[in-house]
């Protein structure tokens, strides 16, 4: 039922890929200096002219030099990555991506993770990991039809985590990822030996905490900017993906520009994205999407999701906050939905990306609270 898989990109792809990109239709300049309207065309120009000629598309061989594997759950085949590491008593540990992520972000951490004495850390710290590519992401199968939501697809990971023999295991999210984990709380708790995300979707309530602290009120503006301004992708996505599907499908600036956007406003940058993240790191993200051509379907699950799951989350959990995050609960913020809150640090650098931007933190992170339920 579990099959090896190996990515594959062939030559006749990368070389459309070219193709389409070296004939790019270009929009005029925006009508202001900065990132305001959106992706500059001088930047996207740039971020094409290197996909095409400067990128090393390797994605593939950097993909497989960890064991991929492919298996059906629920009538859906699940792609994942799969690292059992050398210490036999590991904590089995699920990651799970978001949106617009993939099992990418989280190949600079798989091995400090999964030996950690080779990286100079302590084999007690050491975890087997299983990242999946969510449905409908990456080299998962695409739904073809309605009702993969964080719940289906959180009970979903529990399936694959028995199969692979894991009885009882950690989970760690974020964005989308962290909306699975915290259903895994829900659904699994008897199996779940603590979650942890880096993005902790909590309401503030003021019923409650009374008003705001100044972090809090920064936290609280930061989220109405995003809302007001930096959401609008996301109501494109929960409402017509089929439609944006089809230009991020055909036209290669089109996707790439529709991601790193996200890579700019979302990440800990000096005011443009390749400051936290390199050419090759991007591309290799935005790659992942346009060669399985899942812009429409990784899209979908935005629509599925329409209504957000915020009950509580009621297993050993732990939360980092990373400056440039969406949402930055304070403590007693998050505490109002991680009834068992164990762990809580707020880092100094790195955004919505951690374990891709900030891979060492990320990892001190994890050792640091799962190490705390041992």
């Amino acid at each position: 039922m579990i099959e090896p898989f190996e990515v594959r990109i062939p030559e006749s792809d990368i070389e459309d890929l070219r193709v389409r990109l070296r004939a790019t239709r270009w929009p005029e300049p925006a009508t202001v200096d900065d990132w305001e309207q959106g992706v500059p065309l001088e930047f996207a120009r740039e971020l094409c002219r290197y996909w095409a000629e400067d990128y090393d598309f390797g994605l593939a061989a950097r993909v497989n030099a960890f064991p991929g594997f492919k298996t059906t759950v629920d009538g859906l085949g699940i792609h994942f990555l799969h690292v059992r590491s050398p210490e036999p008593d590991a904590t089995p540990l699920v990651l799970t991506h978001g949106w617009p992520g993939s099992v990418v972000e989280f190949l600079d951490v798989l091995g400090p993770l999964t030996d950690p004495a080779a990286h100079g850390g302590d084999p007690a710290d050491a975890f087997h990991v299983v990242a999946p590519s969510l449905p409908g992401f990456g080299w998962s199968d695409k739904p073809s039809s309605t009702g993969w939501n964080v719940e289906r697809i959180a009970r979903a990971w529990d399936e694959l985590m028995g199969r692979l023999g894991y009885e009882r295991y950690a989970a760690q999210g974020g964005d989308w990822g962290a909306g699975v984990t915290n259903m895994l709380a829900k659904v699994a708790p008897e199996r779940l030996i603590g979650v942890h995300v880096n993005m902790a979707g909590v309401a503030y309530d003021e019923s409650v905490l009374g008003e705001p602290t100044a972090e809090e009120k920064a936290a609280i503006g930061d989220l109405a900017r995003f809302r007001a301004v930096g959401s609008a992708y996301a109501q494109q996505q929960a409402t017509r993906p089929q439609t944006v599907g089809y230009g991020l499908t055909d036209s290669p600036a089109a996707q790439a520009a529709w991601i790193a956007e996200k890579f700019w406003e979302w990440t800990d940058n000096d005011g443009s994205p390749e400051t936290a993240l390199s050419w090759q790191q991007m591309l290799d993200a935005i790659s992942v999407y346009w060669f399985t051509a899942t812009a429409a379907s990784s899209a979908r699950i935005y629509w599925e999701n329409k209504e957000r799951d915020v009950s509580a989350v009621e297993v050993p959990s732990g939360i980092s906050i990373f400056p440039r995050e969406i949402i930055r609960p304070s403590r007693r913020w998050a505490e109002l939905r991680y009834t068992d809150l164990r762990w809580y640090e707020v880092l100094a650098e790195g955004g919505h990306f951690a374990a891709f931007e900030q891979p060492e933190a990320f990892v001190g992170q994890l050792r640091g609270f799962f190490r705390s339920l041992r």
